[in-house]
C-alpha cells in the first residue's frame, strides 16, 4: 500500500485598498505597501524595489489618472508558489494610457516624466490592462526568488 503525503498549496497573499486620488493617498500607498511586505517577510531587496514601484504608480495614479470623487486601488499579490510579487495600481482614466519607455528621456530640468522609465528598470515585468468600466490598471511584477549565480571556479 502506498501512501502520499498530502502537499498544501501555498495560497496567494493578497492586498488590496482604495485611496483617495491626491498627493496624501500616493504617499499612503508606499507606507501601507511597505507595512504589508514586511509583514509577508519579503526581502529587504524586493520590498525596496517595491516601495518605489508603488510610489511611482500610485504618483501616476493621483495626478495622470485623477477623477474627482474617484480612488485609486493598490492590489498586491504574493505568490510564494510562482516567486512573484504583483503591483497593481488601478486608475478612473482609461483615456490616459502610460507612454512606453522607448520614449526619449525627458529634459534633465524636467520635474516629471521618468516614473515609467523607474518602473521598466526595477520591475521584471510590467504593462497596463484595462480597469472596466473605464479605468486602466498599470501593473508591474517582480521575481521574489534569489537568482541563481553562476558557479565560480
Amino acid at each position: 500500500m502506498n501512501s502520499t503525503t498530502p502537499q498544501v498549496q501555498a495560497t496567494p497573499r493578497t492586498f488590496a485598498q482604495l485611496l483617495s486620488s491626491t498627493r496624501r493617498g500616493a504617499r499612503l500607498a508606499r507606507l501601507l505597501a511597505s507595512e504589508q511586505l514586511r509583514s509577508w517577510e519579503v526581502s529587504p531587496a524586493v520590498t525596496e524595489q517595491a516601495e518605489q514601484i508603488v510610489a511611482e504608480l500610485a504618483a501616476n495614479a493621483a495626478l495622470h489618472g485623477r477623477v474627482q470623487g474617484r480612488d485609486f486601488r493598490l492590489v498586491l499579490r504574493l505568490d510564494t508558489t510562482a516567486g512573484t510579487l504583483r503591483i497593481a495600481v488601478s486608475d478612473a482614466r482609461g483615456d490616459q494610457i502610460p507612454v512606453p519607455t522607448t520614449t526619449p528621456l525627458p529634459e534633465e530640468e524636467a520635474e516629471s516624466g521618468r516614473g515609467l522609465l523607474l518602473v521598466a528598470a526595477l520591475a521584471d515585468r510590467w504593462g497596463m490592462e484595462p480597469y472596466p468600466p473605464a479605468g486602466k490598471t498599470v501593473w508591474a511584477e517582480l521575481d521574489c526568488r534569489p537568482r541563481r549565480r553562476p558557479d565560480v571556479r
